[in-house]
């Protein structure tokens, strides 16, 4: 029977790290590039990644796929940049951004200027559609920065209202608006360039 120090030590559970570009280069730089949507940033967050994973690879658990503990990395190296972005960038522009979303969308009194059409696709299909998700990460792409951050904190990587406030440095109201003007904005991309014209 093994010693519980032996149990603990999982040298043989990661791969070389020479093989991780190889690996796993394409999925986090795809997953970098949906949530930065900057292709300079994406990259060197995952230089960063696979750099960070070199110099903690003997702390590797094995409690997880390798991959897994990568995207990990990778999460927190992109959080550290929203955080960076957002302390660099004036609030008078983050504001004239987001006020421009809402124009788009309501008049004067308020009232939305459409309503959502009824899209009825095949959810699946959608899903595994590479042209779709192509057409989406466009979509995002048009998003003002703090918006689409926020965005994919919420909807893609499942963090919750705290954890994003405390990130963005933002009220849960603040998240709650900004959330609800990237999917106005989603739908409205969504509409014109995917439903449309299916």
């Amino acid at each position: 029977m093994k010693s519980s120090k032996e149990n603990n030590n999982f040298p043989s559970k990661i791969s070389d790290p020479e093989t991780w570009v190889e690996s796993h280069g394409d999925y986090l730089f795809r997953y970098a590039l949906m949530r930065l949507r900057n292709r300079e940033s994406a990259e060197n967050m995952v230089q960063e990644t696979f750099l960070a994973a070199l110099t903690a690879r003997n702390s590797f658990s094995g409690r997880s796929s390798e991959r897994t503990w990568l995207v990990g990395i990778l999460k927190h190296k992109i959080i550290d940049q929203y955080r960076k972005s957002f302390r660099e960038k004036p609030i008078s522009q983050i504001q004239t951004e987001e006020e421009q979303t809402v124009d788009q969308f309501y008049d004067a009194m308020e009232n939305p200027k459409g309503y959502p059409k009824d899209w009825m696709p095949d959810p699946v299909k959608v899903l595994h559609s590479k042209e779709f998700w192509g057409i989406f990460k466009g979509c995002l792409g048009h998003l003002p920065e703090r918006t689409a951050s926020a965005f994919s904190m919420r909807e893609m990587d499942g963090m919750d209202t705290d954890e994003i406030c405390k990130e963005l440095g933002i009220s849960p109201t603040n998240l709650w608006v900004m959330l609800h003007r990237a999917r106005l904005q989603l739908r409205a991309c969504l509409e014109q360039n995917w439903f449309e014209k299916k």
